[in-house]
This record gives structure tokens, sequence and C-alpha cells, in this order.
């Protein structure tokens, strides 16, 4: 039987991608002290690898398939095939940023302050190239933890750090005085097993599944029952991907109404259907939208 080599992020994306697959359709259980979790398809291998090493394993082909962010494919220059953006992270699903860090009462305004100044961040290329690209000749240093602590312990001059609202960086007493990268979860494939029929049509149906899973975290489904007399009112408040399903009930003075729309809509949509004479609202989460 041919198998998939599919590497899942270990750490802070661990939980979140684990959980993006079960709803996807697989379940894929750790194993205490053990790199290598179970998984309910037998097409398929799972080992669990750090976000900054999965481009490297899937460029050299150790994977067939990994998850990893933006920032670590930079970073590393991997030669992969990126399959598709999946936009979530560990406590949301929105795009973190590589942010350039300082105290509150650094002279640091801009980039361009960073020239003969000290660095400190774990996207050492990256960072290095950016300010390369910008003229700029500053000494970049590789962090091994606890980033921000060094520039409030005044040990570099500003910090590379990532974040998904800077609330923390706030925190301590800091200023993020610019954005060098936003970055978000690829799913990166190597050349050869898209090379590979059986491999590549294997790879297109995990990245399908994800992404329908991802685009059904941002909808609901919403039903509801409408007086026919208020039938045009009602649809013509109601968004949709086409049009909403509309069915006769057994009462012919009521119709109902079935419609997909953005999660966000819906607080400010239900009052506006009860006034309309609505009745029976339904909300429900989707698992899968293709």
């Amino acid at each position: 039987m041919q198998q998939l080599k599919l590497g899942i992020p270990k750490g802070s994306l661990e939980a979140a991608t684990l959980s993006l697959f079960a709803q996807a359709g697989w379940n894929i259980q750790p194993r205490s002290r053990n790199y290598f979790p179970s998984i309910d398809d037998p097409e398929i291998t799972c080992a669990l690898v750090r976000s900054q090493e999965m481009g490297p394993y899937v460029a050299n082909g150790t994977l067939d398939l990994g998850l990893t962010g933006h920032d670590w494919i930079l970073e590393t220059e991997a030669d992969v095939e990126e399959i598709c953006e999946l936009v979530y992270s560990k406590s949301s699903d929105q795009p973190c940023r590589w942010v350039l860090v300082v105290p509150q009462d650094s002279p640091i305004q801009s980039v361009e302050d960073l020239q003969g100044k000290k660095i400190s961040t774990e996207l050492v290329g990256f960072t290095k190239r950016y300010l390369a690209d910008r003229g700029i000749d500053a000494q970049v240093e590789f962090s091994w933890g606890a980033t921000e602590a060094k520039v409030v312990e005044g040990l570099v001059d500003a910090v590379v750090e990532i974040t998904e609202t800077g609330s923390t960086i706030r925190a301590h007493g800091l200023r993020i005085v610019c954005d060098l990268l936003h970055t978000e979860t690829r799913l990166i494939s190597n050349k050869a097993a898209l090379a590979d029929p059986w491999k590549r049509e294997k790879i297109q149906q995990i990245a399908l599944l994800l992404q329908a899973a991802l685009a059904a975290r941002r909808k609901v489904a919403l039903k509801l029952n409408a007086p026919a007399n208020r039938l045009e009112e009602i649809v013509g408040i109601l968004p949709s991907l086409h049009a909403p399903t509309v069915s006769p009930l057994y009462d012919q003075q009521w119709m109902a109404v079935e419609t997909v729309i953005d999660s966000r809509e819906v607080r400010g949509l239900i009052p506006r259907l009860k006034s309309l004479g609505a009745e029976g609202i339904l909300e429900y989460e989707l698992r899968k939208m293709v």
C-alpha cells in the first residue's frame, strides 16, 4: 500500500492543526513520548516536526507534505511547492505578524533607525535579508527564547518578534515600530511527491478538505419560517452564496427559508428577521463548505 508522509507542526500550532484535521475528517492522536501520532487513514503516516524544520524536511523528501508558517519557508529558503494557504493559529483565525519591537522610550522610530544597532530574533535569515534590501547595516543575532526580555533588559536595541494582537508586547511596556512580515500557515509539498499521480491526488484531497473546514468556520447556516406575505422582504435582506432555499410548509401561509451567511452578520440579522415576522429562527455551525 502506498502511503503519504505528513508532517504536523509541533508546538504552538499543534493543537490547532489536530483540531483542523479532525474537522476535515482525519482523527490524529498524539502518542505519549512519541513523535509519530496515529491517524485513522491507512494511506497516511504522521510525524511531529518543529515548524522551523518543516520546510527542509519536506524539501529533501523525508516528508511528502507538511504544514508550517510562511515565515519559516522564507527563513529556510526551502525549495518546496506551496499547495494552499491556511489561515489559522493557536488562538484565532487570523495571520500572525513579525514586528519590530523597542522600549517605549527608544529613539528608534523606523526601520532606517536600525543602522548600526543590535537586534535579536529567531527569524535571523529573513531579518538580515530584509535589512540588507534596504541598505541597513545592523547586527542581527539569534535568540534562543525570551526574545522580548532582551530588549527590556537592554541587551539589544530592538527585537523582531511574532505576535497576533500585540497585547503581550504592550503589557511588557514595549512599543511596536512597524510590521516586517505577515505570515500564515501553508500546506507544502515536495516536487517529487507532486510528480507521483497517487500522491498528488491524495495531497489534493487533503488540501480541499482542510480549506473546506476553514471556510465553514467563517460561515453558519440559518433556517427560519417566513410568513408568505412577507417572503420577498425577508429574502431581500438575507445574504447567501447564490440565493436562499425556499420551500412551502404544510400551512401555505408560511414558507421555510434556509441560507448560509457570514457568522459575523448573524447578530445584526436576527433582530431584523424577527421584526419582519420570521419565526423558528435557527443558527447552526457547519463542518465543511466547498
